[in-house]
């Protein structure tokens, strides 16, 4: 199945949202969509691509109502997220945990292209296996650029297959957020082992990895 997702931030009216396939988007307040599922998704085989534009001046909080699972398909086991993001306004995308369950393979990427005095936050999590499940595998990447600039590529693998596998001590889980400018990440509590890297571009991105996702 291909879902499709779009979703526009105005300044002075509520936002526009469009779907189809096994995607649907409420608008829970003033400047707040939360994208649902319609269907069980994403199976092996599926795609969902997700385009997001903020207009100046416009602010917009971008969350889902659950996690979402990835399973494997009866043909293949992967499945795909494509987002791409045009931000002149703030943005803010906070979606609860995407789960790699049992063998399914699931490959993400995310798009972002800011401009003038965009704001924007990214935050993304992962969890590789339900209870007792180890099998999965996730990979994203991160292409973002400010007024035509890069500002940062970023990409990182987890679970069986990827290239610091480690069946004994490998992370299963991940979190990883971009800020644009940069700000302090002193209001967010990750645990031992979270990584801050200030961006030449101006903004920072923190990333963090241990077996579990706690909280």
């Amino acid at each position: 199945m291909r879902s499709h997702a779009l979703v526009v931030a105005y300044r002075d009216r509520l936002p526009r949202i469009h779907c189809d396939g096994g995607v649907a988007g409420r608008c829970t307040a003033a400047d707040t969509v939360h994208l649902v599922s319609t269907a069980a998704n994403p199976l092996g085989g599926d795609t969902i691509d997700i385009r997001v534009i903020v207009e100046r001046g416009a602010r917009l909080k971008l969350r889902s109502a659950a996690a979402t699972v990835a399973l494997p398909g009866a043909s293949t086991p992967t499945s795909h997220a494509h987002w791409e993001m045009e931000v002149t306004g703030s943005l803010d995308v906070d979606l609860e945990p995407t789960v790699i369950a049992a063998s399914a393979r699931h490959l993400s990427s995310m798009t972002l292209s800011a401009h003038g005095d965009a704001r924007v936050r990214l935050r993304e999590r992962v969890q590789i296996g339900r209870s007792n499940e180890r099998e999965g595998f996730w990979s994203g990447s991160l292409h973002a650029d400010v007024d035509d600039r890069p500002l940062l590529r970023h990409r990182m693998e987890l679970g069986a297959g990827s290239l610091a596998d480690d069946p004994i001590s490998a992370p299963r889980a991940a979190i990883n957020e971009l800020r644009y400018p940069a700000e302090a990440f002193a209001d967010i509590v990750m645990g031992s082992g979270a990584t801050v890297l200030a961006l030449a571009g101006g903004g920072t991105l923190s990333t963090w990895q241990a077996d579990r996702l706690t909280g």
